[in-house]
C-alpha cells in the first residue's frame, strides 16, 4: 500500500510538473503592448479581460441597432419590397459573419486580436458614419413615400413608391458593407483577444475561462438590450440619421474601451499562415497515399518528440483513429531517414492530428445551420408580425416591432449570472467538467430548443391571422422568449468548445467558424423563402407564394414557420448523431490503451506524458 501511495504521489507531483510547464509555455508565447513577454502579475486576467467585455458591448449595441431595424428602413425610405428587404437584411447578417473568416484568419497568422480589431473597428465605426450621412441627406435617398399605401402600382392616380437605385442605392450598400466587413473581423477577434487573457493549462484560470465566455454572453446580451430598446426608441422617433449616428457613438466608446486596457492586456504572437501546415498534410498524405501505416505510432514522424516540441506544434496530441488515411503523412520512407525531409511531404503526428480534429467539428459546426436560419426569421419577418400587431401599453405609448427582441435578452441578463454562479458549480459536482454542463451538451439542449420557438411563431401567427381584431403585441413574445433560452445554450457552447479544442494558434480563427453559422443560416433563410415562394406560388390557388406579398394578411408566414420547426427538429435529430460520434470515438494512442471519449481525451492529452512504454496501437 506505501509503495502504491508513493506512486501514486509521483504521478501527481508530474501531473503538477508537466502543469507547471505547460503554463510556463503558455506564458512564453504572450507578449505585452510593447512586445515583451507577459507578466501574470500584470497582464491578462478578468481585469484584462473586462475591457474587452466593454467593446463588446457597445460594438453589439452599434451594429444590433442598425441590423434589427434595419428592414424598417430598407421599406419605409429604401423602397424595398417585403421579400427583397428580408434579403437584403439576411445577405447583410450573413456577410457579417462569413467575414468573421477573414478577421481570424488575418489575426492568427499575421496581425494579432489587438490589432486585426483596432483596424476593422474603424473601417466598422467608417460605415456607421457613411450610414448616417446617407439617411440624413434626402438626396441620397427615393422621394418620400408611404410604402403601405402604394407599394405597388399607382393606386387612384398616386405614383408607385420608388424604389432606391443607382447612386442612392451604391452609398447605401458601400455603407452597409463597410459596417459589415468592420464588425465580421471584430467579432472573432473580441471573444479570443478576451479568451486569451486566461491560461486554459492552469485549472484555477480554464475555470476563470469558462465564466468569461458566460460574461461575454452577458455583454452580448446587454448590449442587445440596449440596442433594441434605447436605440431603436431612438430611431424611431428622432430619425434613422440619428439613430446610426448613436450607432458610430457606441462603437467610438467600445474602440476607447478596447485602447484602455492596452497596459494590462497580453497578446498572442502571429504564427504567420495557418493553413499551410494544414494544406502540406493534404499534400504530404496524398504523394503517400500508397504507403501502408505501420501500427506502432513511434515510428512515425514527431511522435518521439519532447512535450514543448509538441506545444510549439499545437499541442501534444497522441494519434488518433479518426482519419487514419492522413497518418500517411507522418510515415518516413528510407530516403527520409537519412535526409531531411520537405514539410510538405513528412508531417509530424501533432500536425496531423490538428487536421483531423479541424475534420471532426465540421459536423458540430454544421448542425447549427438551420438554428440560425431560425434566428434569421426573428430579426425580419417577426418584426413584420409586430408591425401588423397592437402595440399600444397605453394610449400614448407604443413598442417599437425591433424592440421585441429585446424581450428574451432582459430575461437573460438576469439568467446569464445565475446560471455561472449557481448551475455551473452545481453541476461541476455531478459532471465533472470545468464547464458544468459539458459544451456539447450546452449546445444539443438550445438545439431542442430552438424546434418550439418557431412552434409558438406559427401557432401566433395563426391567431393573429383568425382573429377579428387587431390583437396585442405581447402574443409575439413566447417565441422570442425560447428561442433566447436555446441560444443562450447554443451560442455560447459552439464557442467555448471551439475555443477549446488543441489548435494552438488557430483560436481566433476557430471562433470565427463559429460565426460563419450565422452566416451560411441567413444564407440559408434567403433561399428558403425564394424555394419556399417558387414551390408553393405553383400549387397556389391565387398564384402567389407563402410569403410574396408585402401584406402579411394574405401571406401563409404560418406555414412557413412550421416548415422551418419541422427543420429544426430534423436538424436536431441529425446533431444527436453527430455529437454522439465525436464524443463516442476512440481515441488509441500512445498514452492510451483502450479508446477515450475524444473531447476529454483530447484535454487529458494535453498533460499526460509520453511515458508509457507498454502501450501499444491496435
Amino acid at each position: 500500500m506505501d509503495s502504491r501511495r508513493q506512486m501514486d504521489q509521483q504521478k501527481h507531483q508530474l501531473g503538477t510538473t508537466a502543469e507547471e510547464g505547460d503554463q510556463d509555455r503558455e506564458e512564453e508565447t504572450t507578449l505585452d503592448w510593447r512586445g515583451r513577454p507577459s507578466d501574470t502579475n500584470k497582464h491578462g486576467g478578468m481585469r484584462a479581460a473586462s475591457f474587452v467585455l466593454g467593446l463588446q458591448a457597445f460594438e453589439i449595441m452599434g451594429i444590433a441597432a442598425v441590423g434589427n431595424n434595419l428592414i424598417t428602413y430598407v421599406i419605409n425610405e429604401m423602397h424595398f419590397s417585403l421579400s427583397k428587404a428580408a434579403n437584403t437584411v439576411t445577405n447583410f447578417v450573413g456577410t457579417i459573419f462569413l467575414l468573421a473568416l477573414l478577421g481570424g484568419f488575418l489575426s492568427d497568422s499575421y496581425l494579432g486580436c489587438f490589432w486585426t480589431i483596432l483596424i476593422f473597428g474603424f473601417i466598422e465605426l467608417s460605415g456607421f458614419i457613411l450610414l448616417s450621412v446617407q439617411a440624413h441627406l434626402p438626396q441620397l435617398k427615393p422621394p418620400k413615400c408611404d410604402m403601405m399605401a402604394f407599394p405597388g402600382a399607382a393606386v387612384d392616380g398616386q405614383q408607385q413608391c420608388v424604389e432606391a437605385r443607382g447612386f442612392k442605392a451604391l452609398i447605401f450598400f458601400v455603407a452597409l458593407y463597410l459596417v459589415a466587413m468592420g464588425s465580421g473581423c471584430v467579432k472573432p477577434n473580441m471573444i479570443a483577444h478576451g479568451a486569451d487573457q486566461f491560461n486554459p493549462n492552469s485549472p484555477k484560470q480554464a475555470k476563470r475561462l469558462t465564466s468569461y465566455f458566460n460574461a461575454a454572453y452577458f455583454a452580448f446580451s446587454l448590449g442587445e438590450l440596449v440596442a433594441l430598446t434605447v436605440l431603436v426608441w431612438v430611431q424611431t422617433h428622432s430619425g434613422m440619421d440619428v439613430g446610426f449616428g448613436v450607432s458610430a457613438a457606441a462603437m467610438a466608446m467600445g474602440l476607447v474601451s478596447l485602447v484602455s486596457g492596452t497596459l494590462y492586456s497580453r497578446n498572442k504572437r502571429p504564427r504567420g499562415s495557418i493553413f499551410t501546415p494544414i494544406v502540406q498534410v493534404f499534400v504530404a498524405a496524398i504523394l503517400k497515399r500508397k504507403l501502408v501505416v505501420p501500427s506502432n505510432s513511434h515510428v512515425l514522424h514527431g511522435s518521439q518528440d519532447s512535450a514543448p516540441n509538441n506545444k510549439a506544434n499545437g499541442g501534444s496530441l497522441s494519434r488518433s483513429q479518426r482519419f487514419r488515411f492522413l497518418d500517411k503523412a507522418c510515415v518516413r520512407t528510407q530516403d527520409e531517414v537519412k535526409a531531411k525531409e520537405s514539410p510538405w511531404r513528412l508531417c509530424t503526428v501533432a500536425q496531423v492530428e490538428q487536421v483531423k480534429t479541424l475534420l471532426s467539428v465540421i459536423p458540430i459546426f454544421a448542425c447549427t445551420i438551420v438554428f440560425n436560419t431560425i434566428l434569421a426569421q426573428l430579426q425580419t419577418f417577426s418584426v413584420q408580425q409586430g408591425r401588423a400587431m397592437d402595440a399600444h401599453i397605453t394610449a400614448s405609448f407604443a413598442i417599437p416591432p425591433a424592440s421585441l427582441q429585446a424581450i428574451p435578452y432582459l430575461l437573460l441578463i438576469l439568467l446569464v449570472p445565475l446560471y455561472d454562479r449557481l448551475l455551473v458549480p452545481f453541476a461541476r459536482r455531478f459532471t465533472g467538467h470545468e464547464s458544468g454542463i459539458p459544451p456539447l451538451r450546452r449546445i444539443g439542449l438550445g438545439l431542442f430548443l430552438a424546434t418550439f420557438s418557431m412552434v409558438a411563431a406559427a401557432l401566433m401567427e395563426r391567431k393573429r391571422r383568425d382573429a377579428a381584431t387587431v390583437i396585442s403585441i405581447f402574443w409575439i413574445t413566447p417565441q422570442f422568449l425560447i428561442f433566447g433560452l436555446s441560444e443562450m445554450f447554443t451560442a455560447v457552447g459552439l464557442i467555448e468548445f471551439f475555443y477549446k479544442q488543441s489548435l494552438r494558434g488557430m483560436q481566433s480563427f476557430l471562433t470565427a467558424v463559429t460565426y460563419c453559422s450565422y452566416s451560411f443560416g441567413f444564407y440559408l433563410s434567403s433561399v428558403l423563402v425564394a424555394v419556399v415562394n417558387k414551390v408553393t406560388s405553383s400549387s397556389s390557388d391565387r398564384g402567389g407564394g407563402w410569403l410574396r406579398d408585402n401584406d402579411l394578411n394574405k401571406d401563409r408566414l404560418d406555414l412557413f414557420y412550421w416548415l422551418l420547426a419541422v427543420l429544426s427538429f430534423l436538424n436536431f435529430l441529425n446533431y444527436l448523431f453527430w455529437s454522439s460520434w465525436f464524443s463516442n470515438c476512440n481515441t488509441a494512442s500512445t498514452n492510451f490503451g483502450n479508446g477515450v471519449n475524444c473531447e476529454l481525451g483530447l484535454m487529458m492529452n494535453k498533460r499526460v506524458q509520453n511515458n508509457d512504454n507498454h502501450s501499444t496501437i491496435p
